[in-house]
């Protein structure tokens, strides 16, 4: 029972739910020594939408999306094709003088890299604290350990430069506007990314935008609100859908 990992146990059992879900493991070159690992569907049929979940830093996407992958399946088997873009939490529009003007909890960058990416049951702590709105209490130290050990040590250099690029020269009359429907879904109590940041998104993405707030979560929504989250993604993806006109299909901007 000494190498027993509880996390590493839960990550079988996501792998299992994804691969039940109807899809398999595989990884892609970027180039310039860059891999990216990705989960899709094990049969491409070519006449539905591609449906695409991106994660952040924390975590895999196994620990990400467990909850959505299956019900989601039914966004990916629409029949018409879906052009419509979902942000949650995203901290797209920061600005570098955000963090020395108080909007954050962290005041440098290394203090917010040494929390993002915790080493210590000390420093895991602080990253629920300020991730839920009702952070579990009285976790046990082993677990904390297994998780870090297990999720937080792989690739930590390459995470720690995509925090350091986050927050580096960054200014909003950069940021590029999306053309495309964007739903933009915050936790009320986000202490990662405020509710401010959402709000300012919204002024910037104009008409093409809508900002809905998810009472009583903090950043990590798609764990402690996995209901109501799925809720707004089938009404905003499927609900309301309306086939584009041929021709009109437009392939939006990248946003960094």
């Amino acid at each position: 029972m000494a190498n027993f990992s509880l996390t590493a146990m839960l990550n079988r059992c996501f792998r299992y739910s994804f691969s039940k879900a109807g899809l398999r493991s595989s990884t892609m070159d970027l180039g310039d020594g860059t891999v990216m690992h990705i989960w899709v569907p094990k049969v491409h049929i070519k006449s539905r939408p591609t449906l695409i979940l991106i994660h952040g830093i924390g975590a895999n996407a196994m620990w990400q999306w467990n909850d959505f992958v299956s019900p989601l399946i039914l966004a990916a088997q629409f029949k018409e094709r879906v052009e419509k873009l979902v942000l949650c939490c995203a901290g797209v529009c920061l600005e570098d003088k955000d963090m020395e003007e108080g909007m954050l909890q962290v005041k440098s960058v290394d203090e917010a890299v040494s929390i993002l990416l915790p080493q210590t049951p000390q420093k895991m702590r602080e990253l629920m604290k300020i991730s839920f709105y009702k952070p579990r209490k009285g976790v046990p130290t082993c677990f904390l350990n297994d998780f870090i050990r297990e999720m937080c040590s792989e690739h930590l250099q390459e995470r720690k430069e995509l925090i350091q690029a986050l927050h580096k020269d960054r200014k909003l009359s950069n940021l590029p506007k999306i053309t495309q429907p964007t739903l933009l879904i915050w936790g009320e109590h986000d202490q990662i990314f405020p509710l401010e940041l959402g709000h300012r998104l919204e002024r910037h993405l104009g008409d093409n935008a809508k900002l809905v707030m998810i009472k009583n979560a903090g950043h990590a929504i798609n764990v402690e609100k996995p209901k109501v989250l799925l809720k707004h993604f089938k009404y905003f993806l499927i609900d309301t859908f309306r086939p584009m006109e041929p021709g009109n299909h437009s392939n939006g901007c990248k946003t960094d």
